[in-house]
C-alpha cells in the first residue's frame, strides 16, 4: 500500500491542505529514513509515489534523491530510468539525462515514450538531427503517437524548416482541432513564413483555448504590428501585460505601437517601464531617445543614446541619434564626431551619410560635404534629392559640369519633378548655355508655376535677355 493509500487520508472533513500537510509529513519520515539509513526504504509504491509528488510540483532535487533511491532497489527499471532523466532535464543537466534515457531504452527499446523524451533532450542539446531520428524511431514504434509527432515539429521550427513544421501542427490539428500547443506553433511558423492572417487565425484559435497564454496576446500583438493595425496590437499587449505585468517585451513592443500612432509620450512611458524591468535592454534604450527627440527634447535623448551606447559601444544607431540630436542643438563637433563614430561601425547607411554631409554644409565646409553626398548617391542612387544636394553644392563651389551631370542624373530619376528642371537650368546659365537654360526652366514652369517667380528673384537680371524675357512675362 502507498502513502497516498493510507486510510488517514479519506477522512472526508480534511481539506486540500491538511491532506497536503499529511503528506509532507509522511514525506519528511521518509528523508529522515533516507538521510538517516537510504536501505531502510524498501516500500516501491511509496518511493514511486514520492517521486512523482516531487515531480509534479517542479521539486526536482527533492525528486532525484528519491529516484535514485528507487533506482537502488530496482535497477533494471526502464520506467525508473526514463524518470530519472525526465528530472535531469528539467535540472538542465542534459548530458545526465541522456545517459538515462539510453538506459531505460537499453532495458525497453520499444518503448516510444523513452524516444520522445530522448528527441527532446537531444533538442535542448542542440542536436536536432539526433532528435529527429529518435521522433522517428518513436513513430515507427507507434505511428499515431501525437507526442512523437509534435516534438518532432518543434524541432524543425528550431531549425528553421518553418514549411515543414507547419504541415505537422495542421496534420495534428485536423485529428485533434482542441490541441492548444499546436494552434500556437503554427501561428509561429506562419508569421517566419510572412503568412500574417494564417498566423493570426492560429493565434486566436490558441487563445480560444487558453486565454491567459500571455505570450499567445504578445505574438498576436506582433503580427498585428506586422500588419500595421497598431490599434489591435495594443490591445494584443494590454491583454499580455494584464496576465503578466514584468513583461518587458510587452512594454517594449506597446511602445512601438504607440510610437507609430504618434502618441510619444505612452510611448516614452512604455519604454521607461520596459527598462525599470530590464535596465540592459538597448534596443529601449535608444527608443526611449528617439521619442524625446521626436519631441525635441534633446538633452533627454542624449541622455539615452549615451546609455544605449554604455551597454553597447558597437551600437552605431545610438552615434547616429545622438549626434543629430547634438546638431540640432548647433554642437557641431560633437555631431561630427558621432557621426564618424556612426559610419566607422557602419559604412553602408546612406542617411547617416547625408547626416554627415548636411552637417559639414551647414558648418561651412562646402568641399568636404562633397564626398559624403557623392556616397550617399552611390548608396541609394534613385534618391533624387541626394542628387539635387550633391549638384547644388558642387554649384557653390564652383564646379559646375559637375554638378550639371548631378542635376541630369536627377532630371532622369524624376522627370516629372520640377525641381530637377529649374536646378539644371540654373547650371546651364552658369555655363552660359543660354537657350537650353531656356527650356528647362520652361518645363519646370509647365510644371510648378511658382517656379517663374523663384526665377526672377534668384537672377534678376535675366528678365532683361532675351532667351527668358517672353517666358517669364507670360
Amino acid at each position: 500500500m502507498g502513502i497516498l493509500d493510507d486510510n488517514s487520508f479519506d477522512d472526508e472533513s480534511d481539506d486540500e491542505q491538511a491532506r497536503n500537510d499529511r503528506f509532507e509529513d509522511e514525506l519528511r519520515k521518509y528523508k529522515d529514513m533516507l538521510r538517516d539509513d537510504p536501505s531502510r526504504i524498501t516500500n516501491l509504491e511509496a518511493l514511486e509515489e514520492i517521486v512523482g509528488y516531487y515531480y509534479e510540483n517542479e521539486k526536482y532535487r527533492e525528486a532525484l534523491r528519491f529516484v535514485d533511491q528507487l533506482l537502488s532497489l530496482v535497477p533494471y527499471s526502464a520506467d525508473a530510468w526514463q524518470r530519472k532523466g525526465l528530472i535531469l532535464s528539467n535540472l538542465s543537466r542534459f548530458e545526465e539525462a541522456l545517459s538515462a534515457f539510453d538506459r531505460a531504452e537499453g532495458f525497453n527499446p520499444a518503448d516510444p515514450e523513452i524516444q520522445v523524451s530522448k528527441g527532446i533532450t537531444l533538442d535542448d542539446l542542440d542536436r536536432p538531427d539526433e532528435a529527429l531520428s529518435c521522433f522517428e524511431r518513436a513513430l515507427e514504434l507507434d505511428p499515431s503517437n501525437e507526442d512523437a509527432l509534435f516534438n518532432k515539429g518543434i524541432t524543425l521550427e528550431k531549425t528553421g524548416r518553418y514549411d515543414e513544421a507547419v504541415q505537422i501542427f495542421s496534420f495534428i490539428l485536423k485529428n485533434s482541432p482542441d490541441h492548444k500547443e499546436a494552434w500556437y506553433e503554427a501561428g509561429y511558423c506562419y508569421d517566419y513564413l510572412e503568412k500574417p492572417q494564417e498566423s493570426l487565425r492560429c493565434y486566436d484559435e490558441h487563445l480560444n483555448r487558453d486565454p491567459f497564454n500571455y505570450n499567445g496576446w504578445y505574438n498576436r500583438g506582433i503580427v498585428l504590428t506586422r500588419l500595421m493595425n497598431y490599434n489591435a496590437a495594443l490591445e494584443s499587449y494590454d491583454m499580455a501585460l494584464a496576465i503578466r505585468e514584468d513583461f518587458p517585451a510587452a512594454w517594449y513592443n506597446k511602445g512601438n505601437a504607440c510610437a507609430n500612432l504618434g502618441r510619444i509620450h505612452d510611448a516614452i512611458t512604455c519604454y521607461r517601464e520596459t527598462v525599470r524591468l530590464d535596465e540592459k535592454d538597448i534596443p529601449a534604450w535608444h527608443n526611449l531617445g528617439n521619442a524625446y527627440e521626436e519631441l525635441a527634447d534633446y538633452r533627454g535623448a542624449i541622455s539615452c543614446f549615451s546609455e544605449a551606447i554604455q551597454l553597447d559601444p558597437g551600437h552605431y544607431e545610438s552615434y547616429f541619434g545622438r549626434g543629430s540630436c547634438y546638431d540640432a542643438l548647433e554642437e557641431y563637433e560633437n555631431a561630427l564626431t558621432d557621426y564618424d563614430r556612426a559610419l566607422s561601425l557602419s559604412r553602408d547607411y546612406a542617411e547617416l551619410w547625408y547626416a554627415k554631409a548636411d552637417l559639414l554644409y551647414n558648418m561651412e565646409k562646402r568641399k568636404e560635404s562633397l564626398p559624403c553626398y557623392r556616397m550617399v548617391t552611390r548608396l541609394d542612387p534613385a534618391n533624387v534629392e541626394a542628387w539635387l544636394d550633391y549638384g547644388e553644392t558642387l554649384l557653390e563651389v564652383g564646379f559646375t559640369r559637375q554638378a550639371l551631370r548631378a542635376f541630369d542624373r536627377a532630371v532622369a530619376i524624376n522627370p516629372h519633378s520640377a525641381e530637377p528642371h529649374y536646378c539644371r537650368a540654373k547650371a546651364l546659365i552658369t555655363l552660359n548655355r543660354l537657350f537650353e537654360a531656356a527650356e528647362s526652366l520652361r518645363t519646370s514652369i509647365l510644371i510648378d508655376p511658382d517656379k517663374r517667380i523663384d526665377f526672377k528673384a534668384e537672377f534678376p537680371a535675366a528678365q532683361s535677355t532675351q532667351e527668358f524675357r517672353n517666358l517669364l512675362n507670360r
